[in-house]
């Protein structure tokens, strides 16, 4: 069973819809037994980076996602997921995110016939090994929203970086933590492939 967390942070019904087309089990939960004996656990979100952790933190969940991160549980943030699993963000100043990874959360820079938030399709490029990208060759596009964009500071986490006014850390793998920053449950085949990906870990291993 795959346990999406419910923290009223948004895109939970596309994430959910997109598992169960790949035929898994899924359950939407922000009880924290459920979530630590689950198979795997996503964190989704859209949204401010305060409000979500005001929201984790009211909802007793902070703790809950670092045990799943140190239980060794696959565990995959999605865009505003993939940032507060890092240190902190510049669009909130003063709160502390999960500390799970190390690295910050930046605003886009302004660069001119460019609009933030970035919404649309981007490709990637793969500056190291991914396992959420088995199979899914360089260049592929998938869908970003986003007016924040992470800054790893252990730079052979990141698995896919793209460009909009910046270069972007598009995704993270460290140990049994993943995490997007864009949207795989809006990213077509591509998406689909990389969620398919995230769900056989640990199964042919």
């Amino acid at each position: 069973m795959i346990a999406i967390i419910d923290y009223d942070a948004g895109n939970i019904k596309s994430v959910e819809k997109a598992l169960l087309h790949l035929g898994e089990e899924v359950c939407v939960t922000r009880d924290a037994q459920t979530i630590l004996h689950a198979e795997k656990v996503i964190l989704p979100g859209v949204g401010a980076f305060g409000d979500a952790m005001n929201k984790l933190n009211s909802y007793g969940l902070t703790d809950v996602v670092k045990e799943v991160a140190t239980r060794n549980i696959p565990l995959l943030g999605i865009c505003l997921g993939l940032q507060l699993l890092f240190e902190y963000s510049e669009e909130s100043e003063g709160v502390e995110g999960l500390g799970i990874l190390r690295g910050e959360v930046v605003r886009i820079p302004d660069q001119e016939g460019l609009k933030i938030p970035h919404i649309g399709w981007n490709s990637l490029k793969y500056p190291n090994e991914g396992r959420l990208f088995k199979g899914i060759p360089e260049e592929s596009y998938v869908y970003f929203v986003h007016s924040y964009y992470l800054k790893a500071k252990e730079k052979e986490i990141v698995t896919a970086t793209t460009e909009y006014s910046t270069l972007i850390h598009a995704s993270v793998e460290k140990g049994n933590v993943f995490a997007c920053q864009f949207h795989p449950e809006k990213s077509s085949e591509t998406g689909l492939q990389i969620l398919r990906n995230f769900v056989k870990i640990g199964r042919e291993e």
